[in-house]
């Protein structure tokens, strides 16, 4: 960014994470409609007599105002839009799981409304108690394809022609699925079906989303580096129990 003085009033955005910032601010880290990913000052917010206190929680709606020169803004004020989501078990530690991907993937000050809106409900759907794992998939997918690294899920990158259902492929990362011999060992192999159906947002057959999930974090991890997520290790008290 520069280093012209910019204010920002009253933008859709959500809490991604905050740490404590000398003896009662914090660092936030916010995902905007607008303005994409921002890191903000909140001056005094662990303050007992701070107002905003409560209001700054993940997964609540809200509204930031605040003043930036340069890449970090303060935050003038937050002002809450609704309640916080209804989230519990597996489904507060997914959306816990999409935090961290924004803050890993996405770089500041870049504005990603479909994303922005495509979190937005998967938030709603996870606190009204919808599938989390196909809720994942279909966020994964689409911050695949705003990041500019979407995945082929359509066509034979090496032919052009639609996949077939009942047809193997072995999925380049990279460029996309080439058909392969069912005989043959090794390759990283799909089913047409599977793929196909991950196209359209369809992940009702168990198999799909099996397959999804294998394809989605190899995918993932090109971008992610070798570095793991926290979030992950939530999910293992849930699995256990």
């Amino acid at each position: 960014m520069s280093g012209a003085k910019q204010r920002v009033e009253l933008e859709a955005g959500y809490l991604l994470h905050q740490r404590p910032y000398r003896e009662s601010s914090a660092l936030l880290e916010v995902f905007t409609e607008v303005h994409g990913r921002v890191g903000l000052v909140a001056r005094g917010v662990r303050s007992a007599r701070s107002r905003q206190r409560g209001d700054l929680q993940p997964f609540r709606p809200l509204r930031f105002s605040w003043q930036s020169r340069g890449d970090l803004g303060t935050l003038i004020a937050a002002e809450s839009e609704g309640a916080v989501m209804a989230l519990r078990g597996k489904a507060l530690y997914s959306a816990f799981y999409l935090n961290e991907l924004l803050i890993r993937l996405l770089a500041r000050h870049d504005p990603h409304p479909v994303l922005f809106s495509a979190y937005s409900s998967s938030l709603q759907v996870l606190g009204q108690g919808g599938d989390v794992e196909a809720v994942l998939r279909r966020f994964e997918i689409n911050l695949l394809q705003e990041l500019g690294y979407g995945l082929q899920l359509d066509f034979d990158v090496e032919t052009g022609e639609a996949l077939g259902p009942d047809t193997l492929y072995d999925y380049h990362l990279e460029s996309g699925p080439v058909p392969t011999d069912p005989d043959l060992q090794g390759g990283f192999v799909f089913r047409g079906a599977s793929l196909l159906a991950m196209a359209r947002g369809e992940f009702g057959d168990p198999l799909v989303l099996q397959d999804a999930k294998r394809l989605l974090r190899a995918a993932l991890r090109l971008y992610l580096g070798d570095k793991p997520l926290k979030s992950r290790e939530l999910f293992r008290p849930v699995k256990q129990g």
